[in-house]
């Protein structure tokens, strides 16, 4: 029998980053864009929407680091550091600044050509996310977002339209940002907004059939890819950062099960293709009845995600009989005295890393690409220069968790780190929690020069490329 083991990073393995247009891009009205969610949020999206921007307020999505203006200073970067991809996603209100119209706006259009352009003229493949947290507000306030079935064919309209304008220059696709998310914060990753009059029923119904709407309109958009695109290959993204027992009691162990099985039921659907069994057992005690229609569940199974994105921060603890929330960020969960704490709180753990990547490969047996992980840290310059140590050795750690995974037999595309240059917060609006391999002047009150500083880490990662992961050590 050939020797199928693997202990090395494959050949054409893709390293590269991951940022969001939303955290990034700013010119948040410009050259025709619509107001989309995030740009709505004055403390970060783990706080609840608001309505429209208020004067006197704030918003730090509006301006972000400029990479609409930027990027060819911030591509270049990314081109010396080696990158073979970079993850970005397409600001919906770009397109079609309401998200019912009928024609596309050329000016977003034309923007990310450039964009794409300027990553391919580097060597750099593309990885999109077509939906990352920016409704648009007009989809929102006039039909209620995904709640709503019409959605499912305006997603489909602007699918239409940027797999035809980039079919030449993007091959790597998804189709939804942390879809799983939509348990606990529907608003941005949905954009379904609770008033905080409605029953744990209503919300729940809510929820899952915007899910539905959400699986659909997936599953469609990988047919239209499939089409357009022959050569593409199209998955779902997961926030997949684990969840353990915090002790051998068997109450704890099994709600634990439970607790991370009703955030792999996304990935269930959009990978499996069918709506898994324990699911029904689930809405029969939530009294939760979704509305599906002819032909919903056949495109489920006919058209399911090639591949599994997932973004991996850390790891929480759960005690039996008590709430526990999870993914990547807004924790109810008992510490875990074993690990070491980030600054903002997140309990640092490279082998739950290894043991997500077995966890999630064994369940599907599809292609695995980490597309958020990362380090927000309170960097400080000295002398004009950001010894980031501390990044390192996370990155370090964990890319030595992710080659142990490819020896367990793993099969892994490539690794994009979460904020190779610093981006707003998603969670809390802050700029000072810093992701980057490159620093950008700028705090969380706006203020700053947007200058771009290398860190030390930048050095480190380009190694790390250049070897393709052979020497982590150095």
């Amino acid at each position: 029998m050939k020797d199928l083991y693997r202990d090395q990073f494959p050949e054409g393995f893709l390293w590269g980053g991951a940022i969001a247009a939303n955290q990034a891009e700013g010119a948040w009205l410009e050259d025709g864009k619509g107001l989309d969610m995030a740009s709505c949020f004055p403390n970060g999206l783990h706080f609840k929407y608001q309505g429209h921007p208020k004067e006197g307020i704030y918003y730090p999505q509006q301006e972000a680091i400029d990479f609409y203006h930027r990027y060819k200073e911030d591509v270049a970067m990314f081109a010396e550091m080696g990158f073979k991809v970079f993850r970005t996603s397409i600001h919906w209100t770009r397109i079609f600044p309401n998200g019912d119209d009928l024609k596309p706006n050329e000016k977003g259009l034309k923007f990310y050509d450039d964009l794409f352009d300027e990553l391919l003229r580097y060597g750099i493949q593309p990885l999109i996310t077509i939906s990352h947290y920016e409704m648009p507000v007009h989809l929102v306030e006039q039909y209620g977002s995904w709640r709503n079935r019409k959605l499912i064919d305006f997603f489909l309209r602007y699918c239409q339209v940027i797999f035809q304008r980039y079919k030449d220059k993007v091959k790597l696709w998804l189709t939804f940002n942390e879809i799983n998310n939509m348990r606990r914060n529907a608003d941005y990753v949905a954009g379904v907004v609770f008033d905080g009059t409605e029953s744990r029923k209503e919300r729940q119904n809510a929820i899952y059939q915007a899910a539905h709407h959400m699986f659909v309109a997936s599953a469609r958009a990988n047919k239209l890819c499939h089409e357009i695109i022959p050569d593409a290959k199209i998955g779902c993204m997961m926030s997949l950062s684990n969840i353990y027992p915090y002790n051998c009691d068997p109450q704890a162990v099994f709600e634990t099960m439970d607790i991370r099985r009703k955030s792999l039921f996304f990935s269930d659907v959009m990978v499996r293709g069918y709506y898994p069994g324990y699911i029904y057992r689930v809405w029969k005690e939530e009294d939760v009845h979704i509305q599906v229609e002819e032909g919903d569940l056949e495109d489920l199974k006919a058209y399911p995600s090639q591949f599994v994105a997932f973004s991996y921060y850390k790891t929480s603890a759960h005690e039996a009989g008590k709430p526990s929330f999870f993914d990547t960020g807004g924790e109810v969960n008992s510490p875990n005295p074993y690990l070491k704490t980030s600054d903002w709180g997140w309990q640092i753990d490279p082998l739950g890393f290894r043991y997500t990547l077995n966890e999630i490969y064994d369940r599907y047996q599809v292609p695995l690409f980490p597309v958020e992980n990362g380090l927000g840290a309170n960097d400080e310059v000295v002398d004009g220069e950001i010894h980031d140590t501390y990044r390192i050795e996370y990155l370090r750690d964990h890319l030595k968790a992710m080659k142990e995974a490819i020896k367990d037999g793993v099969d892994i595309m490539g690794y994009a780190y979460w904020g190779p240059i610093d981006i707003m917060s998603a969670g809390t609006g802050e700029m000072k929690k810093r992701y980057g391999f490159i620093y950008v002047d700028k705090d969380n009150e706006g203020h700053g020069t947007l200058k771009r500083i290398k860190k030390d880490s930048f050095e480190w990662y380009r190694h790390v490329i250049e070897t393709n992961g052979e020497d982590l050590d150095s």
